[in-house]
C-alpha cells in the first residue's frame, strides 16, 4: 500500500475508533473540559487563554483546565489520537482545519444550532468550512498580514511609505545601504525574513505577496477538487521579486534562508533589519521591546499584476471527537466566540493577545484597542486569502517553503522552473489526498 493511502486509511480506522471511545480530558481522571492551545508554558498569551477558560467557568460552572503547547503542537496531538486521549477541545491554526478533519479528529459543527453562530463574521467562518461544504470548527480569532517598518530609520534616510514593490525595494535598499540606526556601520537589513522550511515558513512568508501579486498556490475547480497555480506567471513574479532581494539588491537580513519566526521577531527588535511582514500578533510586543514612536504598520502594497491580497489566517475552536463532554464543548465554543470571550482574548493593547482581530461583529475594535496600528490590519483582513479547505495543507504549504527556500538560497535557481516543477509537485500531492 502506498504512503498516501496508508495515511488514509489509518485516519478512517482512528476516526472509527475516536467516534466510540470518550476522551476523558486527555485522560485526566477528572470532569474538567481540557483544552489545548498552541501557546507557549507561561508566555503572556498562555495566560490569557487562562483568563478566558476561568471566565468560561464562571459563567457556566464547566470546569477546566488549560494545556499550553508550542513546540511539535501537532506531534503531540497525534500521541494523544493513538491512545485514544484526545482533548475535549483545541484551539488551533484556520490551516489545520484539513487535516484534523482528514484524521477524524474533530467533529462537525452545525452552525445554525450555535448560539450567537450568525453575529459571526461569514469570511472567517468561511475558514471554519471543510472541502464537502461542512463546518468543523467555531471561528475564534482572524488575523490578516501587514507591513511593520521602523519608522525612525524611513524618516532619517528621507522616504515615504512604500505604496508599490518598487517603493518597498527601494525603502530596503536605504535601510540597507544608508546607516539608518547611525552607529557608523553597514549593519542593517531592508526586509527580516523568517525563509527556513520548518513548519512551511518560506511559502507562509512569501504568499502574502504571492496574494498581493494575484497569485496563488491552488484554485478550487469544483465541490473538494482543487488544481494546483504555482507557475502562474502572476505567482512566479512574487517569488522572483523576493529572490531579487536576497541575490540582486542584497537587502534581507542574514541568515534568513534557515530561520523561523521566533529568531526573526528578535532580528527585528535587535535593529538588525527595519521591514517585518507579519501579522498583528507582535504589535504590542514591538511597542513594548522597539519604542511606539519607532514602528508603523503600512498595508502589503499591491502587486504589479495584481492585489490587493495578503495572508489571511486565524484560529478555530475545535471540538474533538471522543468527547464525553460534548454540551460543554459547545458552550465552551459559544462563550469563545461570544462578544465577553473575544474582549478576553483580545487582551486590549497589552501583549497576550489570543484574538487577534475579532470574528464576532458585534465588537467594535476600537473601542477596546486604543493603537490605531491595529486598524491597517482589520482593513486589510478585507482582502485577506486564507488557505483552502484541501483535505491537508499542511504537506503543501511544506512542499512549497522546500522550493522557495530553495530559489531564495540558491541565486542560480530558475524561479520558473523551480515554480513549474512544483505545480506538478503540488498536483501529485492533491491527487494522493483524493482532491484533484
Amino acid at each position: 500500500m502506498s504512503r498516501q493511502l496508508l495515511g488514509f486509511a489509518l485516519a478512517a480506522t482512528l476516526a472509527v475508533t475516536l467516534t466510540g471511545c470518550g476522551s476523558g480530558g486527555s485522560g485526566s481522571g477528572d470532569d474538567a473540559l481540557e483544552i489545548w492551545i498552541r501557546q507557549a508554558p507561561d508566555s503572556a498569551s498562555a495566560k490569557t487563554a487562562v483568563k478566558l477558560a476561568d471566565a468560561f467557568t464562571k459563567a457556566s460552572g464547566v470546569k477546566t483546565k488549560v494545556v499550553a503547547i508550542f513546540d511539535d503542537f501537532e506531534t503531540k496531538l497525534q500521541q494523544q489520537a493513538a491512545q485514544r486521549k484526545l482533548p475535549d477541545i483545541v484551539i488551533n491554526d484556520t490551516a489545520q482545519l484539513g487535516n484534523m478533519h482528514t484524521q477524524g479528529w474533530v467533529r462537525e459543527v452545525d452552525k445554525a444550532k450555535l448560539a450567537g453562530g450568525d453575529k459571526l463574521s461569514d469570511l472567517a467562518w468561511k475558514a471554519a468550512q471543510g472541502g464537502d461544504g461542512k463546518y468543523y470548527g467555531v471561528p475564534f480569532s482572524a488575523q490578516a498580514f501587514a507591513l511593520i517598518i521602523r519608522k525612525d530609520w524611513r524618516e532619517k534616510v528621507g522616504l515615504g511609505t512604500p505604496r508599490t514593490w518598487e517603493d518597498l525595494t527601494k525603502l530596503a535598499q536605504a535601510f540597507t545601504d544608508k546607516d539608518p540606526d547611525g552607529n557608523g556601520r553597514k549593519d542593517t537589513a531592508g526586509f527580516v525574513i523568517p525563509g527556513g522550511t520548518k513548519r512551511g515558513y518560506a511559502s507562509w512568508y512569501a504568499s502574502s505577496l504571492i496574494y498581493a501579486n494575484g497569485g496563488d498556490f491552488v484554485k478550487a475547480t469544483g465541490p473538494g477538487k482543487f488544481t494546483a497555480t504555482v507557475d502562474d506567471p502572476r505567482t512566479v513574479e512574487a517569488v522572483k521579486y523576493l529572490q531579487d532581494q536576497f541575490c540582486t539588491t542584497k537587502t534581507v537580513n542574514p541568515g534568513a534562508v534557515s530561520n523561523d519566526t521566533t529568531v526573526t521577531h528578535e532580528v527585528f527588535e535587535k535593529g538588525q533589519g527595519g521591514i517585518y511582514l507579519v501579522g498583528p500578533y507582535v504589535l504590542a510586543r514591538f511597542v513594548k521591546n522597539v519604542g511606539t514612536d519607532k514602528i508603523e504598520v503600512v498595508p502589503v502594497p499591491k502587486g504589479p499584476s495584481g492585489g490587493p491580497g495578503t495572508l489571511g489566517e486565524g484560529e478555530n475552536v475545535y471540538l474533538m471527537a471522543g468527547s464525553d463532554n460534548e454540551d460543554g464543548q459547545r458552550k465552551f465554543a459559544e462563550f469563545a466566540a461570544s462578544p465577553d470571550g473575544q474582549r478576553i482574548g483580545m487582551n486590549k493593547d497589552a501583549d497576550g493577545v489570543i484574538v487577534r482581530l475579532p470574528v464576532n461583529t458585534r465588537i467594535d475594535m476600537a473601542a477596546e484597542r486604543q493603537d490605531p496600528r491595529w486598524k491597517v490590519f482589520q482593513e486589510s483582513y478585507a482582502h485577506a486569502v486564507y488557505a483552502p479547505p484541501v483535505p491537508n495543507w499542511a504537506p503543501i504549504r511544506q512542499t512549497s517553503a522546500d522550493a522557495i527556500n530553495t530559489v531564495w538560497a540558491d541565486c542560480s535557481a530558475d524561479v520558473k522552473s523551480a515554480m513549474e516543477a512544483l505545480n506538478t509537485k503540488l498536483n501529485q500531492e492533491l491527487q494522493s489526498q483524493k482532491a484533484s
